[in-house]
């Protein structure tokens, strides 16, 4: 059975789609098959792996959104999947996930659509990675109830140190009502400069605080901001960079459990 893996965080601007989408590349080079699916209405994963989520079709996300049976859902959601330059495959979005909260607050158990969808396609690919949209809303529930552990883009900042908590105790919640399996793998430090006192101290304190793994920081560089223009990521721009090292052992870390 595959492995789901959430990247979540409410807190933007924290390189959550670049996590997700460069740790998905970094296990396709270590021979792994990967789907990544895009639940933010943003589609920044998406357009990063080089689809313009303009040139979808409107039924894109009606595996998630659509009141359909458990066999038509399938369909669609098999329907809607593109194979990506780097090798992943992606479930993209469209804007029509931004009603996506509105849209399910009244379906029976709203909150285990995306795990009955995936049901299917656990066999079929040996990770799945699930990039979040930045709130705590419907769709990030959902990605939680379907996951079996979460990683979290922190960038060591105060702002994205009051959130933490947050999401944490939601995480929490999660555990005891619906998915009681649901662990964090861990932290990812993201946008690192260690040349700054209080990004070192922030680093130092959230595993304690938090009583969970931190990952190796990923330093901030411009060759991250470049990649999305080729609708490629850092592995392919710029392999040899500080950044696509770091995200290449985060993915082997994973990929070893």
């Amino acid at each position: 059975m595959g492995r789901v893996i959430a990247v979540a965080n409410q807190k933007g601007g924290v390189a959550k789609t670049t996590t997700a989408i460069t740790v998905a590349a970094g296990l396709v080079d270590s021979g792994l098959k990967v789907l990544v699916i895009d639940l933010d209405a943003q589609a920044c994963a998406t357009f990063s792996l080089g689809i313009d989520p303009e040139d979808l079709p409107a039924e894109t996300t009606d595996f998630l959104l659509g009141d359909a049976d458990s066999d038509r859902r399938d369909r669609e959601l098999r329907s809607a999947m593109r194979m990506t330059d780097d090798a992943v495959t992606l479930l993209p979005a469209t804007l029509a996930l931004a009603a996506a909260d509105v849209a399910l607050a009244d379906r029976p158990g709203r909150e285990r659509i995306l795990d009955q969808a995936l049901q299917g396609l656990r066999t079929e690919f040996d990770f799945v990675i699930i990039d979040c949209s930045p709130s705590l809303g419907l769709t990030t529930i959902n990605a939680l109830v379907a996951a079996d552990e979460v990683i979290v883009p922190f960038k060591c900042e105060t702002l994205s140190h009051r959130g933490l908590g947050q999401l944490m105790e939601t995480i929490d919640q999660v555990k005891r009502w619906s998915n009681p399996g649901l662990r964090i793998a861990g932290i990812v430090p993201t946008l690192f400069d260690g040349r700054t006192a209080h990004a070192k101290a922030v680093l130092a304190d959230i595993g304690p605080r938090y009583g969970v793994r931190v990952f190796e920081p990923i330093p901030r560089s411009i060759r991250f901001a470049e990649a999305p223009a080729a609708g490629r990521t850092i592995l392919a721009t710029a392999p040899n960079s500080a950044g696509a090292r770091a995200y290449r052992r985060l993915a082997q870390e994973l990929a070893a459990g």
